[in-house]
């Protein structure tokens, strides 16, 4: 990892330089409203998973041939863009988020691609949103508070079908996870992320890697009974 000369308590585990050289490979992905998304994120410092993870995102739910995502916590819908993309026609993805205005800004967004009509977007509590849709998933994605980290592991690694998927973001957390000394954004919540962390890898019933994209997405698969 590198550490990031303004802060030496954040760590970049690509170097910016291979991120910027990643970004400018992804040329093909270039659309009218991700640009829009993307420009509203660097204006009012808002988190999103960014291009080159997005294009993770995508890949990866086209790999298993996802057609039902359950997000945990989506913003505006970008990375809602992404599993639309992916999961077709026929596919569904269900978006929670708390805000409401963010869901506004959404079903323009994803109207405007021609993917609102693959997305069922919830305003409120993920937790009680999830709990409330029946069903397994093919994937599902997790980006809340990090400090419900651990407990949406919980909830979601029981409903994701065989060979499917448990996705997370920010299981880095700019590197906080991997020093001893750091300034937490919130209290507690690196400790969440490393506790959902070690859940994850150490539960006997998913094969587990880390992407050290960006901030860090965790991706875990049920393993099948063959």
């Amino acid at each position: 990892m590198t550490v990031n000369p303004k802060s030496p308590n954040i760590l970049h585990p690509v170097h910016p330089a291979i991120e910027s050289y990643l970004r400018g490979l992804l040329s093909a992905s270039d659309h009218a409203v991700l640009t829009e998304m993307e420009g509203l994120a660097e204006k009012n410092n808002f988190p999103i998973v960014g291009r080159s993870v997005g294009v993770f995102l995508e890949t990866t739910a086209k790999m298993i041939n996802a057609k039902r995502v359950f997000e945990f916590g989506s913003g505006y819908g970008y990375s809602a863009y992404w599993f639309a993309k992916a999961v077709g026609a026929t596919g569904q993805v269900i978006c929670s988020e708390a805000d409401l205005l963010n869901k506004n800004k959404a079903e323009a967004y994803l109207t405007e691609a021609g993917l609102w009509d693959r997305v069922d977007f919830h305003a409120g509590m993920a937790q009680d949103i999830f709990a409330q849709t029946e069903g397994l998933f093919d994937i599902c994605y997790n980006d809340v508070d990090k400090g419900d980290y651990p407990d949406i592991w919980l909830m979601a690694k029981d409903r994701i079908r065989a060979g499917g998927l448990y996705i997370a973001d920010n299981v880095l957390w700019r590197g906080r996870v991997a020093v001893e000394k750091y300034t937490d954004v919130f209290q507690g919540w690196t400790e969440a992320i490393r506790k959902h962390n070690e859940l994850v890898f150490n539960d006997p019933d998913f094969d587990t890697f880390i992407n050290p994209t960006r901030d860090g997405v965790i991706v875990a698969r049920r393993k099948t009974t063959d």
